[in-house]
């Protein structure tokens, strides 16, 4: 606060002002008349808002999983055509085992 705001100016006091301006401000509230269907028009603006929304979410999760999905399949079709080291069927079955310590 600086010591211009703190001073009230020539001829006017600080309470006299905040009087003038409080009836000021309710003069001017007590012209406003709202519509009759304000609120019935406010609450309807809202609930479409809602649903809006909500049907922009639904949207917006049903494309981020198909598109989940159709690049999960897509990596998963994406294997070697040629077979490979684990699964090529050579060896025995016993040679491809790690040894068991014996107790």
């Amino acid at each position: 606060m600086t010591h211009r705001d703190a001073t009230p100016s020539r001829g006017t006091s600080p309470d006299r002002t905040e009087q003038e301006l409080r009836e000021a401000l309710a003069a001017l509230a007590d012209g406003v008349q709202p519509p009759p269907d304000a609120y019935r028009t406010a609450r309807g603006e809202w609930l479409r808002r809602e649903r809006r929304r909500r049907l922009v979410l639904a949207v917006l999760i049903t494309v981020v999983f198909a598109l989940a999905t159709l690049i999960g399949l897509w990596v998963l079709n994406q294997t070697p055509s040629d077979p490979g080291v684990i699964f090529s069927g050579t060896g025995s079955p016993a040679s491809a085992s790690l040894p068991r310590p014996q107790p």
